[in-house]
């Protein structure tokens, strides 16, 4: 998997959505049951998600469970455990779409969302203004939970993350930026810095993400909902296409496509 660090595609205006959006995911991180240890931990973890994430079987057949996690910890016939109950709260699946948006599952997670949207959000909600991007970026999250769901509708796994509302970022990037240049880091013995199309960058991404989605090279595909990148990506590009025909072509730098030699000159 290539990293992106950086795109040579300088916006207009500043970004104000991109860096709440980013603010919010973090502030939300922060505030998640990460205390205690052990059972503790899970138990409290699986109360919380359980309450605000979306569940693909709550969203298809609105099937909400009669016991759920409380956060705490008993200990039962079979050994300690996390002791259920009735839920004490009224849950609407279609809300827990946007509250799942805003939920990771450890900083890495986090971290790698948080950069595909600093680097590719900016230019797309420069194109699209900031309340088109709010919108269009609340929408393809929503796509690609519901997405994901319709495939999964009888799963009651928590499904978590801001990555189906990026991959949508990506996805109009693709569209309305294909020829900008992107500087990318290439694990080859060392990390080797690239720039490159981001056509290939991102088709790359989407290439992955649909091999993983069909299991193979990957062994936690049951873990990582590679379809709802899918799908998110997709409803991206759609999106998008329309503000294809009046997007301004991003600078073309010169120089080579790698080393130090390929940052772009400037004149005056």
């Amino acid at each position: 998997m290539v990293i992106p660090v950086h795109d040579v595609n300088p916006a207009r205006r500043t970004p104000w959505v991109t860096y709440g959006l980013i603010a919010a995911n973090i502030v939300v991180f922060l505030f998640m049951p990460w205390s205690g240890r052990g059972l503790v931990q899970l138990c409290d973890m699986q109360a919380f998600l359980d309450h605000y994430a979306a569940v693909p079987r709550e969203l298809i057949h609105h099937q909400l469970p009669r016991l759920v996690p409380t956060g705490d910890v008993g200990v039962g016939a079979q050994g300690p455990g996390c002791v259920v109950a009735p839920p004490g709260y009224d849950k609407s699946p279609e809300l827990s779409v946007l509250t799942a948006m805003f939920l990771h599952g450890g900083w890495l997670h986090l971290l790698g969302n948080m950069l595909f949207l600093l680097i590719f959000g900016n230019n797309i909600e420069d194109r699209m203004g900031h309340v088109r991007f709010a919108l269009f970026y609340g929408v393809c999250g929503l796509a690609a939970t519901y997405g994901f769901a319709l495939l999964n509708a009888d799963s009651g796994e928590p499904l978590i993350g801001a990555s189906g509302a990026i991959a949508g970022v990506l996805g109009a990037y693709l569209v309305l930026y294909p020829k900008a240049r992107v500087w990318v880091l290439v694990p080859f013995l060392v990390f080797l810095p690239l720039r490159l199309p981001a056509w290939i960058v991102l088709g790359f991404w989407f290439a992955l993400q649909a091999v993983y989605s069909s299991g193979e090279g990957v062994s936690d595909a049951g873990t990582v909902a590679y379809a709802a990148h899918i799908v998110g990506f997709v409803a991206g590009m759609l999106l998008a296409w329309p503000l294809r025909p009046g997007t301004p072509p991003p600078p073309e730098p010169r120089g080579l496509l790698f080393g130090r030699r390929a940052r772009p000159r400037h004149t005056w």
